[in-house]
């Protein structure tokens, strides 16, 4: 399987055949997870919702991230993604959760340069996974790489072991390593 729609795909059939839900939260792809996961036909049967957090504010106030980790930070950080995931799967009341936090430019944000992003899965009985990307191009792409990555990381976390612990990788150029 590659590109978003066949991770979406391999993940709401992973999550259907253990009846298990799926929420989401967004910062800088704004809408486009959920738009991903719900091109594919019979999404409704796993996906409860999305929440796009563009803001900090809404971030910490409907997600529940931290504010003093916010405020230290930024919102640019693993463990915000993690909490974001988190956030979701309660207000959604969702088995799962995933999120993507970052900066996909123009501009630096937070200390961070652009095309530095987070993915988030948050799982049942605290199994879950966070990623750092160091993805390049322009604002589209570093927005596209991070649905692909996203998605491939809930899969990953759906059809392999389901480490129970976080871990971080960084892509060479750009790229998700497996």
């Amino acid at each position: 399987m590659s590109g978003p729609g066949s991770a979406a795909a391999g993940a709401l059939d992973a999550l259907a055949g253990r009846r298990q839900s799926l929420a989401v939260a967004e910062s800088l792809t704004g809408g486009l997870v959920a738009g991903a996961l719900t091109a594919v036909p019979g999404a409704s049967r796993v996906v409860r919702g999305a929440v796009t957090a563009y803001a900090t504010d809404v971030k910490r106030e409907l997600l529940g991230v931290d504010g003093a980790l916010l405020a230290a930070r930024g919102a640019v950080d693993g463990e915000v993604a993690r909490q974001m995931a988190a956030g979701a799967r309660r207000v959604l009341g969702a088995d799962w959760g995933i999120a993507t936090t970052g900066v996909a430019g123009p501009d630096p944000q937070d200390g961070q340069p652009v095309g530095t992003v987070y993915v988030a899965v948050q799982g049942p009985e605290g199994r879950g996974a966070v990623r750092r990307l160091a993805l390049a191009g322009d604002r589209e792409r570093i927005r596209r790489d991070t649905v692909d990555a996203v998605l491939a990381l809930l899969l990953s976390e759906l059809t392999e072991n389901g480490r129970a612990q976080d871990t971080e990788q960084h892509g060479g150029k750009g790229c998700l390593q497996p």
